[in-house]
């Protein structure tokens, strides 16, 4: 049964990924309109997690909040359709590739952490084109999700390892060939994968993995994030540097990281996922 909704899932996705991006972002746009007035917790959770981060937040940023989340979700068919694989080159800018493809000629591989900011789903296959690189991801409850993304996603540039013990060996692997490992560290993890630190203000549960991870090779840190460039007129590709290694104190290295993200989702503020919970108390570990 789960192949069978995946396989449902796909064929829509295909159709879907025949509409022009302009088309697709513009019947998000409406929807987002319409979900900024209708009731809803993901809404009064994202409004609120906007007004913890700025306190001066506007009902326009509210509304652009709920666009930029539907306009985020109509347009997954058309980048993640294979077929539109090569346009990407031409709708996402990047003037920074210099920053990473020197990086990984000193051969320690590197980190890129990215928030759930812009068209975040779009980073694995632009990335991927130039450069390969392992990403870890939780795997969806839902079995036929799961199919549907493995069948979309993988490709043989870009791996995608689970949330686990297995997982961060192949993580380790990428990184000692010298090639990517990529995380979204805004995502909170199970109770003990964590410590607590500020995130725009409020203590947050934050992953210490990229830390250890960096600690392997002294991998260089980048703060990536693909902003949504208005009217149709593609994405842009911001990379950041990290200046300085993490600290050994994980609460250190967790408050450093989550600086860095905070300095990305501020370039496109209302492209954040303000709806995510991110101040939730973390569940517990599934090997506890």
């Amino acid at each position: 049964m789960h192949k069978f909704l995946a396989a449902f899932a796909y064929l829509i996705f295909k159709t879907l990924g025949l509409l022009p991006l302009s088309v697709l972002q513009g019947i998000g746009a409406a929807l987002g309109m319409l979900g900024a007035v209708l009731p809803g917790s993901y809404k009064e959770r994202a409004f609120e997690n906007l007004r913890i981060a700025y306190p001066d937040a506007t009902p326009a940023m509210n509304r652009a909040a709920m666009i930029q989340l539907l306009q985020m979700f109509l347009e997954l068919p058309y980048l993640w359709a294979p077929r539109n694989a090569k346009k990407l080159k031409n709708i996402v800018q990047c003037d920074q590739w210099e920053l990473i493809d020197t990086a990984l000629n000193q051969g320690h591989g590197i980190i890129l952490i990215s928030p759930h900011v812009g068209a975040f789903e779009l980073l694995c296959t632009f990335y991927t084109q130039r450069h390969k690189a392992a990403v870890i991801f939780k795997e969806p409850r839902m079995r036929w999700f799961k199919t549907l993304i493995e069948w979309i996603r993988n490709t043989p540039s870009l791996k995608l390892v689970p949330a686990n013990q297995m997982g961060v060996k192949s993580l380790v692997k990428t990184l000692l060939k010298g090639d990517t490992v990529g995380f979204l560290p805004d995502q909170v993890p199970a109770s003990g994968d964590g410590v607590y630190a500020p995130f725009f203000g409020k203590d947050a549960y934050t992953m210490t993995l990229v830390q250890r991870m960096q600690s392997i090779r002294n991998s260089p840190i980048f703060a990536v994030g693909v902003e949504r460039l208005p009217k149709g007129k593609g994405y842009y590709l911001h990379i950041e540097p990290m200046k300085e290694a993490l600290s050994n104190v994980p609460e250190l290295a967790a408050t450093q990281m989550n600086i860095a993200l905070e300095e990305i989702i501020r370039k496109m503020p209302t492209q954040y996922l303000w709806g995510y919970d991110r101040y939730k108390t973390p569940r517990k570990s599934r090997q506890a």
